[in-house]
């Protein structure tokens, strides 16, 4: 199964927006395969308009002059990606990438480029042409570079289908396909055909949906056809967000499971927004991405370093390889909160071999407090013993649970059976 556990890895849209060169992907890549793969991160994924030459921050060059081969689909800027040069797209650079023992991926926006349609290319092992396919009512509201497609349509398919056998054939392992997850009903169809897509390329690709909030209501068709969906707008630094995030967390925790998983996006951790300042750092204290990290583990989002990660410093780097709190992750199931005040909040979630629960206590406030969850006014089985796993303090209190915790900070127990 694809995404049996949720997908972990590193995105660059954090740091470099829509700049990221190959240079800069080739050294982030090099330290995960050194300091993180042994933690379980994998997923390099390049983020949107690799295909454009003047690409330079997060903001966008509308209209800019993508780069693309004779039928109509998106290939790497070679001033940015040299590897590239010749046709040979992102195939060398999955390739070194695959050799360090990780895994590549992509960004692409839903649909074909305008000047795919203008030109009315044709689509590639098709009669078809890509303006039969293109919908030009169907425009990104902040891109504008594509058209959406006309799904029920042959000429639709046709063209999805040329451009994840080509992403195939780069040895492509994830596709973050955007404008979409949040666009519901009118691109309903649309995620079916790109999933559909997905599928029968002939490589295993994990298929993450962007931008959120995706629709609740939506979340069994979610479920169907895709392995994570972001549940928020862009997820950035700031404490007001991430306090949300409870809220929504609450809400898609009982969606989670092997193969769909939904995604509280990136972490914002370490050197962001490089493209501006590279002494740019995140905005969060270390209490707040502790919170960060236990929320995004106890509800079992993928996750996905934003940082540059290069420049990571030793509270970073111990943040991301906290083998314990990781294992949440994986070794869990059935998250949920016991409950969730203006103040603070208290989560579970049981071990799938039987042994024991995680127990997360949260300082929502703005003030050191002492956040206690009582085992049996919660029903909580008793433990012999608990590990708190940030500082590996131990505890043989089995009646309740209490931690003293800094403004906004966290602590998660593992609790042995």
């Amino acid at each position: 199964m694809i995404a049996d556990t949720p997908p972990m890895g590193w995105n660059s849209w954090d740091c470099y927006g829509a700049a990221v060169t190959e240079e800069q992907v080739l050294q982030n890549a090099e330290y995960m395969a050194k300091y993180l793969k042994q933690y379980g991160w994998e997923y390099i994924v390049v983020d949107i308009q690799w295909s454009a030459p003047d690409a330079d921050s997060h903001e966008y060059h509308a209209f800019s002059e993508l780069r693309m081969d004779g039928f109509g689909r998106l290939i790497p800027a070679e001033n940015r990606f040299p590897s590239a040069a010749g046709g040979r797209g992102f195939r060398p650079l999955a390739d070194k990438i695959h050799e360090m023992g990780l895994k590549f991926g992509i960004h692409i926006m839903r649909g074909m480029p305008r000047m795919a349609a203008h030109q009315h290319l044709p689509i590639k092992d098709s009669d078809a042409t890509c303006d039969q396919a293109a919908n030009p009512h169907s425009i990104c509201l902040w891109n504008p570079d594509m058209y959406g497609l006309k799904c029920d349509t042959p000429q639709a398919r046709a063209y999805y289908d040329s451009i994840f056998r080509l992403y195939a054939e780069w040895g492509v392992d994830f596709v973050k396909c955007d404008d979409i997850a949040r666009e519901y009903p009118h691109c309903e169809k649309e995620i079916e055909v790109i999933s559909a897509a997905c599928r029968k390329c002939g490589r295993d690709m994990v298929l993450s949906l962007s931008p959120g909030p995706a629709p609740l209501d939506r979340a069994e068709h979610l479920k169907t056809w895709a392995n994570m969906w972001r549940i928020t707008d862009d997820f950035w630094d700031k404490w007001e967000l991430l306090k949300g995030m409870f809220e929504r967390a609450e809400k898609w925790c009982i969606h989670a499971g092997p193969g769909h998983w939904p995604d509280a996006d990136m972490l914002p951790v370490g050197a962001l927004r490089q493209c501006y300042d590279p002494d740019n750092r995140t905005q969060f204290t270390q209490a707040e991405q502790r919170t960060m990290m236990t929320l995004w583990c106890m509800m079992r989002s993928p996750l996905m370093i934003g940082g540059e990660m290069t420049k990571n410093d030793d509270f970073t780097l111990k943040l991301l390889t906290n083998g314990e709190v990781l294992a949440i992750e994986k070794e869990s199931w059935s998250a949920h909160p016991l409950f969730t005040t203006e103040k603070e909040s208290a989560w579970i979630a049981p071990r799938r071999d039987g042994t024991g629960y995680y127990l997360a206590l949260f300082n929502l406030s703005d003030e050191e407090r002492t956040v206690t969850v009582s085992a049996k006014q919660q029903g909580l089985a008793d433990s012999s013993e608990a590990t708190e796993l940030w500082t590996g303090r131990k505890t043989a209190e089995t009646e309740s649970y209490s931690a003293t915790l800094a403004a906004h900070d966290a602590a998660v127990f593992r609790c042995f059976s």
